[in-house]
C-alpha cells in the first residue's frame, strides 16, 4: 500500500511539472524567477544578518547594498548566464601615464562574462566569443570544450533574498584588489614604471551605482612603483578606474557581413557551422541599432524615424559658448541617415538639469555623452562599446581634451596664413575656432558610428582644385571627414574665397547608407550580400569612393595629413606657403604678443608642417597602390608606382629635402628661441625621412617590382640617384649643412650593408648587401678623387673621414 501510495504521489508531481513548463512556454513574454535551493550550513548566512538595516541601497540592473565599508551584489537568478560586459575604463590618470598616450576616458579591457552558480559560490566567467557554431549541430560541443569560459574571480555566497530569488555576494574584495584584468595597467605599463604591488591602504572603492541596464564602479589605485610617470619622488602611481557592468540584449541585433572595400571597424567570428571544410571566419561591421518606426512607410522610400535614434547628450562641463558647435558637430550626419532612409537618426541635446532628470548620469550607459575634459593633451576621441556577439553599437562617449583647439589655431596659421588672412593671428575669431571644432566632433562621431579613418579620401581630387572657389566650397578638401585632412594647404595668396576648413563628403553618405539601410526580405546576413556588393560595383573606380586603410606605409594615394593626388605638385605649394609663412611669424606673433612662447612653438611646428609634405612624397617611392576589389571586377588590387613617378619623387626629395633648406633656419627667428642647435633640429628632420627613404623594407618592394618587370624603377636606380644628388660637387666646396647630409647617407648605408637582423624582407638573401656594397665602393672611388680637387680645406677633411669611415666598415666585416 505504501509503493501505491509513493507512486500516486511521483506521478501527480511529475503531472504539475509538465504542467508547470507547458504553462511557462505559452507565457514567453513572462520570465519566472525560479527560487534557489536555500543551503543554511556553512557560510551562507540569513539574508537580514548580511544586508542589515543600515544597508544603503540603490537599484538597477540587480541591487547594489552598502553596508558599512562593505558591498553586495544581489543579483537575480534570471540574470544567471546572461551575457554582459564588464568594460574597464581610466577615469583619472597621472600625468604623462603611457607616454602621454593613456587619458581619462581610455578604455583598458572589454570582456563578455556571465555569472555562473557552482555549489556555494558564484562565478564571473570571461566568454570566449569568437568560436560560434550553431547549436542544434553536433560539433556545438566541440567547440564549447575546445573554447572554455575563463572563472575571473570565485564569490562566496553570502545569503540568499528573502524569496530566494537573488543571490547576494560580498564583491569588496574584488574591487578593491589588484584583479589584473581590470586594474588598467597592462604589463607594459607595469613594466615601464616599475610598478611593485598595489598599496591596499591607499586605494578603496570610490562608489557602486546602479542603474537600469549597468552597473557602475568607481575605484581608486595607488600603487607603489620605482620610476612613476610623474613626481618621480612619491615613488606612487595613483589611477582611477571605472568598471561598467552591462546587459546586453535579450535579442542580439542581426549583424552585416564586412566587405574590406568599405571601411568599417569590425569583429571576427569563426563558425564551425560552414559546409566548408574548415572553419568560416565571418567579419561583422559594428554599428547602431536602427529600426523604422514605420517599416512600411520605410519600405516605401519615405524617409521615417528610427524606434531608437542615436542621442548624445553634451558634458555638464562644456562651455556655453562651445556647446552649439559640439551640437552641429553630432548633428552633421543627419543628411547621411537620410540617404539611408532614416530621419533624425542622430541628434545631440544639452544636458538635463536635475530637475528635468535627477537621475541623469555620464556613467549610465542609456547615456552617450561627448566628455570635455580638462586636459593639456591636445587630442579627442571617439570609441564606442558594442555587443562582442553582432557587433551592435550599444553606447559611446566621445572626448574632447581641453587644448585640442589650440593645435587647430596653430595648424590653422602656419598651413593656411599664407593666402588666409584670417588665420594669421594668435586670436582665431570664435566663429572660425567654432567651425574647426564642429568638424573634429564630426570625425570623432564617424568612429563612434563604425567608421574608421579613410585615408585616401583626401586623394580623390585633383591639386589644382584647390585653389578654386566653387570647387572648394561645394566638395571640401577630402571626400570623407574620416581622413585626417584638416586644412587646404595648397591655396596660394591671391586665389579668392576658397574653402580651408575640411567638411563632410560624399563619401561619408555612401558608407552610412552601405551600413545603416535596411535591406528589404533579407532574412540573415548572407541574404544581404548581393545588394550590398551591388551597391560598391556601382561606385566602382570613382575615387571619391574607395577606401584607403590607415595602416598602409606603402600607398602613396593613402597617407594621413596630405590632401591632392599628387604630392610633388601639392607639397611644392605648400612649401612656397611656408616660406611666406616663415618670413612673418614674428611680425604674426611676438611682435603682438611681447613674448616669444608663441613664436617658439609655431617655429617648431612650421618644422613639422614641412616635414610632413615631405614625408607624403618619400612614399611614392617604392610605392604601391591598394585598391580593394573581388575577383568579379577588373584590375589588380596593387599596382605599382610608375618608374617615371618614383623617380620624379626622388628628384624632388633631393631638391627639397636633401639640400641645404636655409630658409628653415632663419636666424631672426632662431636668436630669440635658443642659444644653438640651429642645424641639429632641421638635421633630425631630414635624417629621419633619408632612413626612411633607405630602408630594407623600401628596397625590398623595388627588387619585387624589377622581378616582376626589369622596366620598373630599380632598387640600384634608388642607391645611385641618391648618391649622385647628395654628393654631387660642383664647386668643389661643400656648405656645412651639405657635409651634415652626406654624412647622414654616408652613415645610413653603413648601417644597412652591417645590419644582420630578422626584417620582414629577408636581406641575407637577396641583393641588398650586395648593391650597398657596389654604392659603397663607388663612393670611395670619387671621393678618393674628389680629395685632391678641391682647394677648401674643411671639404677635404670631410672626405678623408668618409673614406675612413667606409675603409673601416669592410675591414669589420
Amino acid at each position: 500500500m505504501k509503493k501505491i501510495t509513493l507512486l500516486i504521489l511521483i506521478v501527480l508531481s511529475f503531472n504539475n511539472s509538465y504542467s508547470q513548463f507547458w504553462k511557462k512556454k505559452k507565457a514567453k513574454k513572462t520570465e519566472t524567477i525560479v527560487p534557489v535551493e536555500k543551503k543554511k550550513e556553512g557560510k551562507i548566512k540569513d539574508y537580514n544578518n548580511i544586508i542589515t538595516k543600515e544597508a544603503k541601497t540603490t537599484s538597477g540592473l540587480f541591487k547594489v547594498h552598502k553596508v558599512t565599508d562593505k558591498y553586495y551584489f544581489e543579483i537575480p537568478n534570471n540574470l544567471l548566464n546572461k551575457d554582459m560586459l564588464l568594460v574597464s575604463k581610466f577615469a583619472k590618470v597621472p600625468s604623462g601615464l603611457g607616454g602621454g598616450y593613456v587619458n581619462a576616458g581610455t578604455e583598458m579591457n572589454t570582456q563578455m562574462i556571465v555569472w555562473d552558480k557552482f555549489e556555494d559560490k558564484l562565478l564571473i566567467k570571461v566568454k570566449s566569443t569568437n568560436s560560434i557554431a550553431n547549436d542544434s549541430l553536433p560539433i556545438n560541443i566541440s567547440v564549447k570544450a575546445n573554447n572554455n569560459d575563463a572563472t575571473l574571480y570565485a564569490f562566496d555566497i553570502a545569503s540568499f533574498s528573502k524569496d530566494s530569488t537573488a543571490i547576494v555576494i560580498d564583491v569588496t574584495k574584488f574591487f578593491s584588489s589588484d584583479v589584473k584584468a581590470i586594474s588598467g595597467l597592462s604589463s607594459g605599463i607595469r613594466e615601464a614604471y616599475k610598478v611593485k604591488n598595489l598599496d591596499e591602504s591607499r586605494s578603496f572603492i570610490n562608489y557602486i551605482k546602479a542603474f537600469p541596464l549597468n552597473i557602475e564602479i568607481l575605484q581608486d589605485f595607488t600603487y607603489n612603483a620605482s620610476k612613476p610617470s610623474t613626481l618621480a619622488n612619491t615613488e606612487t602611481i595613483s589611477v582611477q578606474m571605472s568598471q561598467s557592468m552591462i546587459l546586453l540584449p535579450e535579442e542580439p541585433m542581426r549583424p552585416r557581413l564586412f566587405d574590406s572595400r568599405v571601411g568599417w571597424f569590425t569583429l571576427n567570428k569563426y563558425d564551425y557551422s560552414s559546409e566548408e571544410l574548415k572553419s568560416d571566419k565571418k567579419t561583422y561591421i559594428r554599428r547602431w541599432r536602427l529600426e523604422p518606426k514605420d517599416a512600411e512607410a520605410y519600405a516605401r522610400g519615405e524617409l521615417v524615424e528610427p524606434i531608437k535614434p542615436i542621442i548624445y547628450y553634451l558634458d555638464p562641463a562644456t562651455p556655453e559658448k562651445l556647446r552649439p558647435y559640439i551640437k552641429k558637430g553630432v548633428e552633421e550626419w543627419q543628411k547621411s541617415f537620410e540617404a539611408a532612409g532614416f530621419k533624425n537618426a542622430i541628434i545631440a541635446k544639452d544636458p538635463p538639469t536635475k530637475e528635468e532628470d535627477p537621475d541623469f548620469s555620464p556613467e549610465d550607459i542609456r547615456y552617450s555623452v561627448i566628455r570635455y575634459v580638462a586636459s593639456t593633451t591636445r587630442n579627442a576621441v571617439g570609441p564606442s562599446i558594442s555587443d562582442p556577439r553582432t557587433g551592435e553599437i550599444i553606447e559611446s562617449d566621445i572626448i574632447w581634451y581641453h587644448n585640442h583647439l589650440r593645435s587647430y589655431r596653430n595648424r590653422y596659421l602656419i598651413e593656411t596664413g599664407a593666402a588666409n588672412p584670417t588665420a594669421r593671428t594668435l586670436h582665431t575669431s570664435e566663429e572660425e575656432m567654432g567651425e574647426m571644432m564642429q568638424m573634429v566632433i564630426a570625425h570623432e562621431v564617424g568612429h563612434a558610428l563604425g567608421f574608421p579613418h579613410n585615408m585616401s579620401a583626401s586623394c580623390a581630387y585633383n591639386v589644382e582644385d584647390y585653389r578654386k572657389p566653387a570647387f572648394t566650397k561645394f566638395n571640401g578638401i577630402s571626400a570623407s571627414i574620416m581622413d585626417y585632412a584638416r586644412f587646404n594647404y595648397i591655396a596660394q595668396p591671391g586665389d579668392k574665397d576658397v574653402r580651408y576648413i575640411r567638411q563632410m563628403g560624399p563619401y561619408d553618405t555612401y558608407a552610412v547608407n552601405w551600413g545603416y539601410r535596411i535591406i528589404p526580405n533579407a532574412k540573415t546576413p548572407e541574404d544581404e550580400i548581393k545588394t550590398l556588393d551591388k551597391w560598391i560595383l556601382e561606385k566602382a573606380g570613382n575615387p571619391i569612393y574607395e577606401f584607403g586603410k590607415q595602416s598602409s606605409n606603402f600607398d602613396p594615394y593613402s597617407q594621413t595629413e596630405d590632401i591632392g593626388n599628387n604630392a610633388m605638385l601639392a607639397s611644392n605649394y605648400a612649401i612656397k606657403n611656408l616660406k611666406i609663412v616663415a618670413k612673418k611669424l614674428p611680425e604674426w606673433t611676438s611682435d603682438i604678443s611681447n613674448n616669444y612662447e608663441d613664436l617658439e612653438e609655431l617655429y617648431g611646428e612650421l618644422l613639422s608642417a614641412w616635414s610632413r609634405y615631405i614625408g607624403h612624397v618619400v612614399t611614392y617611392v617604392g610605392g604601391v597602390n591598394e585598391t580593394e576589389k573581388k575577383p568579379n571586377q577588373n584590375g589588380n588590387v596593387y599596382t605599382i608606382t610608375p618608374k617615371a613617378k618614383q623617380k620624379e619623387a626622388v628628384n624632388w626629395l633631393l631638391k627639397n629635402a636633401f639640400s641645404d633648406q636655409g630658409w628653415l633656419v632663419d636666424s631672426t627667428i632662431l636668436n630669440k628661441i635658443t642659444p644653438d642647435g640651429y642645424h641639429q633640429k632641421l638635421l633630425s628632420y631630414q635624417s629621419r625621412h633619408l632612413f626612411n627613404l633607405i630602408s630594407i623594407e623600401r628596397l625590398g618592394r623595388l627588387l619585387d617590382a624589377e622581378f616582376i618587370n626589369k622596366e620598373n624603377y630599380k632598387a640600384l636606380d634608388l642607391l645611385s640617384d641618391i648618391r649622385k644628388g647628395i654628393w654631387k660637387n660642383n664647386a668643389k666646396t661643400v656648405s656645412i649643412t651639405e657635409r651634415n647630409i652626406q654624412k647622414l647617407h654616408l652613415e645610413r648605408m653603413i648601417s644597412l650593408y652591417n645590419d644582420d637582423a630578422k626584417h620582414s624582407y629577408n636581406v641575407s638573401s637577396s641583393d641588398i648587401k650586395s648593391l650597398i656594397y657596389g654604392e659603397l665602393l663607388q663612393l670611395k672611388s670619387d671621393l678618393t678623387i674628389e680629395k685632391n680637387l678641391t682647394r677648401d680645406t674643411e671639404t677635404k677633411y670631410h672626405y678623408l673621414e668618409c673614406i675612413s669611415r667606409i675603409e673601416k666598415c669592410f675591414e669589420n666585416k
